[in-house]
């Protein structure tokens, strides 16, 4: 277990140096583990040596004062990017307040660099509306530059992802000047702006982002963004225009005239329907009704049918069979009439549903 005076030779051993140790392949594990072992939470020390040794406040401290005065030199490190993020993780209370303050006087250049944007999107990530909110203004008046550019462009997409509306509308409103606009849609980065705004904005400015957007859209419509650009704002149309009306198409209710719907749909939707012949006393009437409707496939006619038709019914019983056999033969020895034939052939030349004398087997 550590004791209080190790502690403190530690820290007078490393305390000019923490910088170059930062920078180096090997030092840096160093830097890390005292930020591991040393915070006041894991540290193994006897409090009262503290208090003696009047260093309890100093745990730690003198890594937040070397990396804060230095978060540049340090942040846009390849090794140092990763040690200011943890030293975020291990301050508390007004260390990390001071610590974050001084990343985010120095934001502009961080993040323009290949390192140093990861630290700025590591305090975005917070999700923390004391340290993004500032963090979002320190960019105020370089938003299009930024947009531009390929690391900051990252940064600048996560501002509008993770501020307030009030920060996400200043934001926007700087990108609506007719002119970065424009640049903005034709840049390989900042296209991807647009499309975040788009998708992060409240629903007012993202239609004032739309219809800034819709002259310019021609002339960009040809490009690989400008189509994912058209296809969101198609598809804020297409939503705008179902929760405000139907959908468009027809529906059986819909409809004025049997024209517009299919033959078979006319039984279901309440429109009139011819009238079938009525039965006459050689029943072969029914049967023309029966066979050559053309609504309902020839078969079955709409309506209900006499007690002669030929419409097939559920048997309830032999003798109803056979009743219905005998009127069977009867109606269809009338075929055999060359006249009848002619007649119903002269009738219905179309439909084919007639059977023929000829080669007709009822059983």
């Amino acid at each position: 277990m550590l004791i209080a005076h190790q502690i403190q030779t530690i820290i007078y051993a490393l305390r000019d140096r923490v910088v170059e140790l930062i920078q180096d392949l090997n030092g840096n594990h160093v830097i890390q583990k005292c930020l591991n072992r040393l915070s006041a939470d894991d540290a193994q020390v006897h409090f009262n040596d503290f208090l003696e040794y009047g260093i309890l406040a100093k745990i730690l401290q003198f890594i937040f004062d070397a990396v804060g005065i230095n978060c540049v030199v340090v942040g846009t490190h390849r090794h140092g990017c990763c040690v200011l993020q943890r030293c975020i993780d291990h301050a508390s209370g007004n260390q990390k307040a001071q610590l974050i303050s001084q990343i985010t006087a120095n934001a502009y250049a961080l993040v323009q660099d290949p390192f140093g944007n990861y630290v700025v999107q590591y305090i975005l990530d917070l999700a923390e509306p004391a340290f993004t909110d500032p963090l979002c203004h320190s960019f105020s008046g370089n938003i299009p530059a930024l947009s531009k550019q390929k690391f900051s462009s990252n940064v600048i997409e996560k501002c509008l992802r993770t501020a307030d509306t009030d920060v996400k509308r200043i934001m926007i409103d700087e990108m609506l000047h007719t002119n970065e606009l424009e640049k903005m849609l034709r840049d390989s980065f900042a296209n991807y702006v647009v499309q975040t705004a788009m998708d992060y904005a409240d629903p007012d400015t993202k239609a004032r982002i739309i219809e800034a957007i819709r002259p310019i859209l021609p002339a960009i419509r040809q490009t690989p963004y400008g189509r994912r650009i058209q296809g969101k704002i198609m598809g804020t149309d297409g939503q705008g225009r179902l929760s405000g009306a139907s959908s468009g198409q027809i529906t059986p209710n819909d409809i004025s005239s049997p024209g517009q719907i299919p033959v078979g749909r006319q039984l279901t939707t309440g429109l009139q329907q011819p009238q079938y012949p009525v039965q006459s006393q050689n029943n072969f009437s029914n049967m023309n009704g029966i066979y050559a409707n053309p609504l309902n496939g020839g078969f079955q006619p709409s309506v209900n049918p006499g007690p002669g038709s030929m419409v097939p019914t559920a048997p309830t019983g032999h003798a109803a069979n056979s009743d219905r056999l005998s009127n069977a033969s009867s109606t269809f020895s009338q075929f055999t009439n060359a006249s009848s034939q002619s007649s119903v052939q002269q009738q219905f030349p179309s439909y084919g549903r007639v059977p023929q004398p000829g080669n007709f087997n009822y059983f």
